[in-house]
C-alpha cells in the first residue's frame, strides 16, 4: 500500500521520487557517454592526422633531394668558380628557370659565400631575387656548414609562405656557394578541412603557419616568450605579423588529448578537442581542432532518450495499478449492466420490429435512388458523345469554305477536261483525248479521298480502342485541314520516330483531337509573320507523345492555368465558345491518356501523351 501510493499521477511525492532518480542516472549515463565519445572521436581524428603528416612529409620528400642533385651539377660548380665572366648569368638563370618548371617548385636560387643571390630561376619575375642578399636566413647557415638547409618563412621579397632547402656547392671540400629551392605550401591548406573540424600547423616555436583558418594564420598556438619573439623578428621570418597567441584555455587532459576553450572574436566560447602530431624532419606540429558539438548533441539525445524511458515505465506502473483498480471497479458495474441489459434488451426486441420496417421502406428508396443516378450518368454519357460529334460537326462547318474550294477547283477542271476531250475526239486526237481521261481520273480520285476523309471524321465513333497508326491519323487530319492550311499559307512539319509508331486509341476520336488542335494552331500564326506549325511523335518510356508546336505569340501564364476549363477562350466574340479544348481533354481522357499545354515567346506546345504499342520480336505488347 505504501508503494501503491506512489504510484499516481496526482502523487507529488511519486514524480519529486521519479525526477531525483531521473536526475542520478542521467549524470552517470552522461559522464560515461561523454568519455566513451570523446575517445571514439579521438581515434577517428587521429587517423586524419595522420593522413595530413603523410601527406606534408610527401611534399617535402618530393623536392629534398632537388638541392642536393643540383649542387652536384658541373654547371653550376662551374659558374660558382667564374661567376663574373659575362653572359653567363643570363646561361645560368635560364637553365634554373627550365629546371623549375620541370620540377614546378615555386623558386630555384643560386647564392654565394656572402649569401648574395647570384642567379634565379625568377629573373623575369617583377621582383626578382637576383642581387637581394639572404645570409639571415638560417636556411643559409646551416649550408654553408655543409648540412642542408631546412627552413619555412614568409619570403621577404615574395611575401609568400614557402618552405626552403639549400645545399652547399662544392669543388672538391670547398664551399663555394649554395642552391636553394623554394616550395609554395599554400595549395596543401585548399585540400584540408571539415565541417566540425580545423587543422593547423606549428613551426618549432609555436607559430601557426598553416591552417584552414585564415584568421589563425601567423598567431602562436600558446604564448611565446619575449626573446624567441624577437629572434623571429630578427630573422624576418613572419614580416609585419604580431604573433599574437590564440586566446584558448585548458579545460582537461587526457592521454590522447586535451579539451580546450576558444574566445571567438564575438566573445562566444567554443569548445575543441585538441590532438596533435609531431613531424620530426620538419620539426613541425600538426594539430587539429575538433568542435566538440556533435558530442554535446549526443549527449542530449541519450539524455533525452534515457529520461524518456525513465518516464514511460513510471507511467507504465501507474497504468497497470490504474488498470488493477478498474478491473474491480468493472467487475462490480458487469453485475449491476447484467441487471440492466436484461431490461433493456426487453425494450430493444420491441424496437427491433418497429425499426426493421423503417430500413425495408429505406432500402427501397435507397434503390431507387441508385437506379435513377445510373440514368443520369448514360444519359450524361450520351450527352458528352454528342457533344464530342456535335464538335467535329462543328469544325467541319468552320473548314465548309475551303473544303468547298478544294473541290470547285478540281470540279472545274473536269468538266474543262471533258469539253476538250469531246473535242479531241471529234478531230480525231484520240492519244490527247486519253490523257485528259486520265486527268480526269485523277481528279475525281482526289475528291472521293477527300470525301472519304471527311466521312470518316464526321461519323460517330463507340470509343473502342484499338491499335492506330500515329501517321495515318495526322495524315488524315492534314488532309482535312489542307485547304486552310494552303489558304494561309502556313508551313507543316511533321517528325514522327519511328515512322511505324502506333498507339493504343480510338480511330476518329485521335484524329478529331488533331484536328482540333491543328486548328487552334492555325488560328494562333494566321496573323504572324513566320507562320509555321511542327508536328512531332516520339516514344517516351511507355508512351506515345504527340506534340503540336506552333509560332504563335503564345498562351499567358494567367490563360495557361485556366485553358482546359469550359466556356474559357481568347478568341474574339463569336468566333468560339470556348469547349474545344475542354472536349479535347475528355476525349483523351477517355482513352486513358493525358495532354498538357506549354508556353514560350516562341510560341505554344500542345502535348498529346497515350499508350504506345511496343513490337517485340514481331509480337505487339
Amino acid at each position: 500500500m505504501e508503494i501503491t501510493r506512489y504510484l499516481s499521477l496526482r502523487s507529488v511525492g511519486g514524480w519529486v521520487a521519479v525526477f531525483n532518480v531521473m536526475a542520478a542516472v542521467l549524470l552517470g549515463v552522461s559522464a560515461i557517454t561523454y568519455k566513451n565519445e570523446l575517445i571514439k572521436y579521438s581515434r577517428q581524428n587521429a587517423i586524419k592526422i595522420e593522413l595530413f603528416a603523410t601527406y606534408l612529409k610527401g611534399v617535402l620528400e618530393k623536392y629534398e633531394s632537388l638541392p642536393e642533385l643540383l649542387a652536384r651539377d658541373e654547371q653550376l660548380v662551374t659558374f660558382m668558380q667564374n661567376e663574373s665572366e659575362p653572359g653567363q648569368v643570363d646561361i645560368l638563370n635560364r637553365y634554373l628557370e627550365k629546371i623549375n618548371e620541370i620540377f614546378k617548385a615555386s623558386d630555384i636560387y643560386l647564392m654565394n659565400m656572402k649569401g648574395l643571390t647570384i642567379a634565379a630561376s625568377n629573373w623575369q619575375a617583377e621582383r626578382p631575387f637576383i642581387g637581394r642578399n639572404f645570409s639571415y636566413r638560417p636556411y643559409f647557415q646551416q649550408a654553408i656548414k655543409g648540412q642542408l638547409g631546412r627552413y619555412f618563412a614568409l619570403g621577404t621579397t615574395s611575401i609568400k609562405r614557402g618552405y626552403y632547402f639549400a645545399y652547399p656547392v662544392k669543388k672538391a671540400k670547398e664551399i663555394l656557394g649554395a642552391v636553394v629551392v623554394k616550395i609554395n605550401i599554400d595549395e596543401v591548406e585548399k585540400k584540408w578541412g571539415y565541417h566540425d573540424q580545423a587543422f593547423l600547423v606549428t613551426d618549432p616555436d609555436n607559430v601557426i603557419f598553416l591552417t584552414t583558418n585564415p584568421d589563425w594564420r601567423f598567431k602562436t598556438f600558446g604564448a611565446i616568450d619575449s626573446f624567441t619573439k624577437e629572434i623571429i623578428l630578427k630573422s624576418k621570418r613572419y614580416p609585419n605579423s604580431s604573433l599574437e597567441p590564440l586566446p584558448t584555455k585548458l579545460i582537461e587532459k587526457y592521454d590522447y588529448g586535451s579539451v580546450i576553450n576558444m574566445v571567438l572574436d564575438n566573445g562566444a566560447k567554443k569548445t575543441y578537442l585538441q590532438q596533435n602530431q609531431h613531424m620530426i624532419e620538419a620539426g613541425w606540429d600538426v594539430r587539429v581542432l575538433s568542435d566538440i558539438r556533435p558530442i554535446r548533441r549526443k549527449l542530449l539525445e541519450i539524455n533525452v532518450l534515457v529520461g524518456t524511458g525513465i518516464l514511460i515505465t513510471y507511467l507504465l506502473l501507474i497504468m497497470l495499478v490504474q488498470r488493477r483498480k478498474r478491473l474491480a471497479e468493472l467487475k462490480k458495474i458487469e453485475i449491476q449492466s447484467r441487471r440492466a441489459l436484461q431490461e433493456v434488451n426487453e425494450q430493444l426486441e420491441s424496437r427491433v420490429s418497429e425499426r426493421t420496417s423503417e430500413l425495408t421502406e429505406s432500402n427501397r428508396k435507397l434503390l431507387k435512388e441508385i437506379q435513377d443516378r445510373k440514368n443520369t450518368e448514360a444519359a450524361l454519357k450520351l450527352t458528352r458523345s454528342e457533344l464530342v460529334h456535335a464538335a467535329k460537326l462543328a469544325t467541319l462547318g468552320q473548314l465548309s469554305a475551303g473544303i468547298n474550294h478544294e473541290l470547285n477547283q478540281p470540279l472545274s477542271a473536269v468538266r474543262s477536261y471533258a469539253d476538250n476531250s469531246r473535242q479531241l475526239l471529234l478531230k480525231g486526237r484520240n492519244k490527247e483525248a486519253i490523257w485528259n481521261m486520265e486527268q480526269i481520273s485523277e481528279l475525281t480520285e482526289r475528291m472521293a479521298q477527300l470525301g472519304k476523309q471527311l466521312k470518316i471524321f464526321s461519323r460517330k465513333t463507340s470509343g473502342k480502342l484499338d491499335t492506330v497508326p500515329v501517321h495515318g491519323a495526322i495524315d488524315g487530319a492534314l488532309e482535312i485541314l489542307a485547304p486552310t492550311i494552303k489558304r494561309n499559307d502556313i508551313m507543316i512539319t511533321v517528325t514522327i520516330e519511328p515512322e511505324n509508331l502506333e498507339a493504343v486509341a480510338n480511330q476518329v476520336l485521335i484524329q478529331q483531337v488533331i484536328v482540333n488542335l491543328l486548328s487552334n494552331a492555325i488560328h494562333a500564326v494566321e496573323n504572324r509573320q513566320t507562320k509555321s506549325i511542327s508536328i512531332q511523335a516520339i516514344v517516351q518510356q511507355r508512351f506515345v507523345e504527340i506534340s503540336i508546336i506552333d509560332s504563335g505569340a503564345g498562351i499567358s501564364d494567367d490563360h495557361l492555368a485556366h485553358i482546359f476549363e469550359p466556356f474559357f477562350t481568347t478568341k474574339p466574340s463569336g468566333q468560339g465558345l470556348g469547349l474545344g479544348l475542354t472536349i479535347t481533354e475528355r476525349i483523351i481522357k477517355e482513352m486513358n491518356g493525358t495532354i498538357r499545354a506549354e508556353s514560350s515567346q516562341s510560341g505554344a506546345r500542345f502535348t498529346i501523351s497515350l499508350a504506345a504499342v511496343l513490337k517485340t520480336n514481331g509480337n505487339e505488347t
